[in-house]
């Protein structure tokens, strides 16, 4: 039986690797996040508090469990925020993974961890893993930056790198679909760039994408993104076509417009024919993502 220490459980993506592992006599899964308890209160899942910029933290818990994998699903990853409190940003999103690393290279584990499409500059768009890296704002240094100290640790790893994702969770952080959906549902007007292209991920392809990966024992970099590649404005539209909102509280715009604390790369869209091929990553396009979200949501309250 394979040793599972999951990394952030009580954000977005944390909790779809919870439903995922949940009752599977072929893992043992130790769920950890910040907080002190597990959103979920009625799973019965193993869960237990873990800081993971603490090493000392990291260290304990981790040579007592001796995971054979771990999955880190933690991060900061407000754009704007990171540029705000670069200090914080750091310490999440590269001095956690040192900690990580470290303690994998200890117990021999493996780390799967997931990255984002601001390592690129936007400037071509369709991005392969190989295609050269230059982040614009200082979230993509940083996450770059964690790419790097797993790549050159000499550990087993696979990096997924994702776009733009998307779902619904207990208190989970607003997503840009999230956000659409709250503010047309109270028929608020929203202003969407049109010049910003990516492939929105609905959380469950990430989260089955990370299950892949250990189920088959797959190592490397990975893009990992929904199947359709569309401007922040068209994701907009379709959100109001599918959920029946009316469309024309939806104003586009270009992205100076919005005067952002951090720059934000324009074309990150990616191909994730890698992936594709490696463990048979075939991901929800934009409708089938969008439609899922509103099964999942029938019954949750907006507020």
């Amino acid at each position: 039986m394979k040793r599972i220490l999951v990394c952030g459980s009580n954000g977005l993506l944390g909790q779809k690797l919870a439903w995922l592992f949940n009752n599977n006599p072929e893992y043992e899964v130790l769920h950890t996040s910040y907080h002190r308890t597990f959103v979920h209160e009625y799973m019965l899942i193993d869960y237990t508090q873990l800081d993971i910029t603490n090493r000392s933290d990291v260290k304990s818990l981790v040579t007592s469990f001796r995971p054979d994998v771990i999955l880190n699903a933690a991060a900061m990853t407000n754009v704007d925020a990171c540029e705000r409190e670069k200090e914080k940003a750091w310490k999440v999103n590269v001095t956690a993974v040192e900690n990580l690393v470290e303690i994998c290279r200890r117990i021999d584990a493996k780390l799967v961890h997931v990255s984002t499409d601001y390592v690129f500059d936007g400037k071509t768009g369709s991005y392969k893993e190989d295609d050269r890296v230059n982040p614009v704002n200082y979230y993509g240094k940083t996450k770059l930056a964690g790419e790097n100290v797993i790549i050159s640790s000499g550990i087993d790893y696979a990096i997924l790198r994702t776009v733009v994702v998307y779902g619904v969770g207990v208190n989970v952080k607003n997503n840009f679909a999230l956000w659409v959906i709250h503010n047309l549902n109270e028929r608020k007007p929203i202003r969407c760039v049109d010049d910003q292209i990516s492939n929105p991920t609905n959380v469950f392809d990430l989260a089955n994408a990370m299950k892949s990966v250990v189920d088959q024992n797959v190592s490397g970099l990975f893009h990992v993104c929904g199947a359709e590649t569309i401007s922040r404005y068209d994701f907009a539209l379709r959100v109001a076509d599918i959920f029946g909102f009316d469309s024309s509280l939806i104003q586009r715009i270009k992205t100076a417009e919005l005067q952002q604390l951090a720059q934000r790369p324009l074309n990150t869209s990616f191909l994730y024919d890698k992936a594709k091929q490696a463990f048979h990553y075939n991901p929800l396009n934009v409708t089938q993502g969008l439609q899922l979200l509103q099964r999942e949501m029938t019954g949750i309250h907006l507020n």
